[in-house]
């Protein structure tokens, strides 16, 4: 696969398609992979263990309607909904829905489901007080600036938006969680998408970088005023492996970010 991986260009449409078939196809092996580590009703922000039980980024839940964006198998909303929130959770991936089903019935907590797109949500202006997303939908589209302006506008004044994504400086590394992992080889100012393609040039999954001062400008552009930015550390007796994340790179440098932002009143 060496000569079906790049650096390249790729736009809207395509990263959707990428993404939408990708997650189809890998649902299942995603799942049984990362799924124990999740857990089917709790709230993990990040391959650091972070949670939100401990973390509290989201504020008091109770009672608030919540916007799960890109939710995979939401196993979040299912959290949140024991924690008396009023959840909505949405996915690109058909795949990533089925597993969401699968996990209400072992669970008995049910979430509403929408297969949607985070460039273009399918809900009315102000509906949410809350929306947030662990990895979800942010990394994977071509303009994460769209993202940010339509959760705005789906959030009600004084609404809490909280998303997690691999940490920017990331991108300077491989993707190894081994000492190969240790060694700067790309810039971290080059924004052009990681691409993994077919024999016919066609993208099958489609990661797209942008720095942390990136991130700041299109909350900010979105109306958005950042609140916080969490850097989670690797903790003391965590020793599993999730892709590039490890103890080794964990407990020298972040491995991811959280935003903590607010739609002003």
């Amino acid at each position: 696969m060496a000569d079906r991986v790049g650096r390249r260009a790729v736009g809207s449409a395509a990263s959707r398609r990428a993404s939408r078939h990708w997650w189809d196809a890998d649902a299942a092996s995603y799942q049984a992979e990362h799924g124990r580590f999740l857990g089917d009703a709790d709230f993990v922000w990040c391959p650091e263990g972070l949670t939100e039980s401990s973390a509290g980024l989201l504020g008091d839940v109770t009672g608030r309607r919540v916007l799960e964006v890109g939710c995979g198998a939401a196993s979040c909303s299912r959290w949140l909904a024991r924690q008396g929130a009023y959840p909505v959770a949405f996915d690109l991936s058909a795949g990533m829905l089925g597993e969401a089903r699968a996990a209400a019935g072992r669970t008995g907590t049910r979430v509403p489901l929408v297969q949607a797109d985070a460039e273009a949500l399918p809900f009315a202006d102000r509906s949410f007080d809350v929306a947030a997303t662990a990895f979800g939908a942010v990394p994977f589209v071509a303009d994460p600036g769209a993202v940010m302006r339509e959760v705005y506008r789906v959030l009600r004044p004084g609404g809490r938006w909280v998303f997690a994504v691999t940490h920017p400086m990331r991108w300077i590394f491989l993707d190894d969680p081994g000492e190969r992992g240790l060694v700067a080889v790309h810039s971290y100012f080059d924004r052009t998408p990681y691409v993994e393609y077919d024999e016919r040039g066609v993208p099958t999954y489609v990661e797209h970088h942008r720095t942390l001062g990136d991130r700041v400008r299109d909350l900010v552009s979105a109306g958005f005023t950042l609140t916080d930015v969490v850097e989670p550390e690797w903790p003391d007796g965590h020793e599993q492996l999730w892709g590039q994340w490890s103890p080794l790179r964990g407990r020298l440098f972040p491995g991811t970010a959280i935003f903590v932002a607010h739609r002003p009143d």
